[in-house]
């Protein structure tokens, strides 16, 4: 019997992962910021039903804080990821769109919404994060080499 719950598991896997993107909205609270740009959420997907994951804010890249370019980068991660602690206390409710698999174990990457506003839009608006593959949070820092 597991053997068969096994291939049905493994089956719904890999059709969801073929068909793209659930479009979402997904209802979700935050259990906990990450960083500016990553948010663990327990997500309901259906009634009775939750998991928890990280969500990978899609399309953007927020400053480093563990290993920045420069100390720029450094303090503005910081800013950014406080910012964002204060928007999104835990149990703070959510929406998810777009959802794909990451490219992490257990990672999703999504477009998020709180109160019908999206962070990464917002963070982007407001100096806190870049388009993601475009970000040089160190552009016109002193990167503290002698070059």
């Amino acid at each position: 019997m597991f053997g068969v719950w096994s291939y049905i598991a493994c089956g719904t896997a890999l059709s969801l992962s073929v068909v793209g993107p659930l479009p979402g909205p997904i209802p979700a609270e935050v259990v906990e910021v990450i960083d500016a740009d990553t948010i663990a959420v327990r997500a309901f997907i259906w009634p009775g039903h939750s998991v928890e994951t990280r969500v990978r804010l899609a399309g953007v890249d927020a400053p480093e804080t563990r290993r920045p370019d420069c100390e720029a980068e450094r303090a503005l991660g910081q800013e950014a990821a406080r910012t964002v602690r204060d928007l999104l206390p835990p149990g703070r409710a959510v929406s998810l769109y777009e959802v794909e698999l990451g490219s992490f174990a257990g990672r999703v990457v999504a477009r998020l919404e709180s109160g019908g506003e999206d962070l990464g839009a917002w963070l982007m608006a407001r100096g806190l994060a870049q388009a993601y593959g475009r970000s040089d949070f160190c552009r016109g820092a002193d990167t503290g080499s002698d070059d």
